[in-house]
């Protein structure tokens, strides 16, 4: 069927991108995964692209684009070359409606030239060693001094993709303790610089999949943050996180559906060229069927996506839409995937294959940006249940 939700922009969009991946990432992309990040001067070319700048009103040096459908495209292709750009997927679609939304004139100005050019790469440092989703009981703590000047930083964050080549970090923190009527009250969003005395980026973290992606431990000993760097109120960051996590969700579904796609492909084009027993492997019945299986999957996630796409461009799409994208696109990429897998038999499993880098990165899907089962439970709790 025929997609509608793409415009001309759109595609344009799409046939640079696509060029623009096999020309200057795929040769590449092998070294990129063995060394666990993508070179620094890799980010400065996509600021010279515009791709940090589409969302980026035009005065801070961007595009000044509001759908979130070029980002959408940026998957996309992607998946379908077998790539990633890294980190910087955390700096566009998570960091970037932080500084947009709570950012101040004055910080929009002095933050977002830099980051649309590549120069100042940011992350966001959410999750700490054993709460998992569980934001409300972190304890990396904030102090303010007494003069009102600066904050002090104390505590340690983990799973911070980009973490280790991040220039400014969003840190969430707690500038005073929870109550016992809310969990969520005191939470605070700092923008540190990662040249500060006392940052520490600690160990590079080994991953099943996304290995081009830094991701890293950092720690905070005696940060002095100016407070200037802090984004938005004090104590109301657990709503801005909140309110953000819809957009994440999405571009997760997305990345589901578009690595699923991905697979097929893949999968299609190995049969026609594999034989087995003196046949195309494209000639058995079974691989017939289980591809035709994989492509109406693929196609129903695919009408979910773009349904999603278009409600939340129209300022429509709900905690639970987005919860419901995730958690259909997410649980079925895992299926199909491993029915692509299947029919490459051994090779599959050889990195070699874009499949078995696909059959790892798709894993953790199921578990960051809310767990599939925090997913059950939001759009349980719509219901009413």
């Amino acid at each position: 069927m025929r997609r509608t939700v793409f415009n001309e922009d759109h595609e344009a969009f799409r046939t640079t991108l696509r060029e623009f991946i096999a020309s200057e990432v795929v040769p590449h992309f092998g070294d990129w995964a063995r060394e666990g990040r993508v070179p620094r001067e890799f980010y400065a070319r996509l600021g010279e692209l515009g791709i940090f700048g589409i969302q980026v009103p035009e005065e801070y040096g961007g595009a000044g684009e509001s759908s979130f459908k070029f980002n959408a495209i940026l998957t996309e292709e992607c998946a379908r070359a077998g790539v990633s750009f890294g980190g910087s997927s955390v700096h566009t679609a998570l960091c970037l409606p932080y500084l947009l939304a709570y950012g101040t004139e004055e910080q929009k100005k002095r933050w977002l030239p830099e980051f649309v050019s590549g120069r100042m790469m940011t992350a966001i440092a959410m999750t700490e060693p054993g709460t998992g989703s569980d934001l409300a009981g972190m304890r990396t703590t904030a102090t303010l001094s007494a003069d009102g000047g600066h904050y002090v930083l104390n505590g340690t964050k983990t799973f911070i993709t980009g973490g280790a080549q991040a220039d400014r970090v969003l840190v969430c923190c707690r500038t005073a303790p929870p109550t016992p009527e809310d969990r969520r009250a005191g939470i605070t969003i700092l923008a540190v610089d990662a040249r500060s005395e006392g940052y520490a980026v600690g160990r590079k973290l080994e991953k099943l999949g996304l290995r081009a992606s830094d991701t890293a431990e950092l720690s905070f000993t005696d940060v002095r943050v100016p407070v200037e760097d802090r984004l938005g109120e004090e104590g109301l960051a657990f709503g801005y996180l909140t309110h953000n996590l819809p957009q994440e969700r999405l571009g997760i579904a997305v990345s589901a559906y578009a690595q699923s796609a991905a697979a097929v492909r893949f999968a299609h084009e190995y049969v026609r060229e594999r034989t087995v027993f003196g046949k195309e492997v494209a000639s058995f019945q079974n691989t017939k069927f289980v591809l035709a299986d994989c492509k109406a999957d693929v196609d129903a996630m695919q009408a979910v996506v773009d349904r999603a796409l278009d409600a939340h461009d129209a300022g429509e799409l709900t905690a639970a839409d987005a919860a419901s994208a995730k958690l259909f696109t997410t649980e079925l990429a895992a299926r199909v995937i491993d029915r692509c897998l299947q029919l490459h038999g051994g090779y599959g499993y050889m990195l070699e294959y874009p499949i078995a880098g696909l059959y790892a990165d798709t894993r953790v899907t199921r578990i960051y940006g809310g767990t599939s089962e925090v997913m059950r439970s939001i759009i349980a709790k719509s219901m009413g249940l």
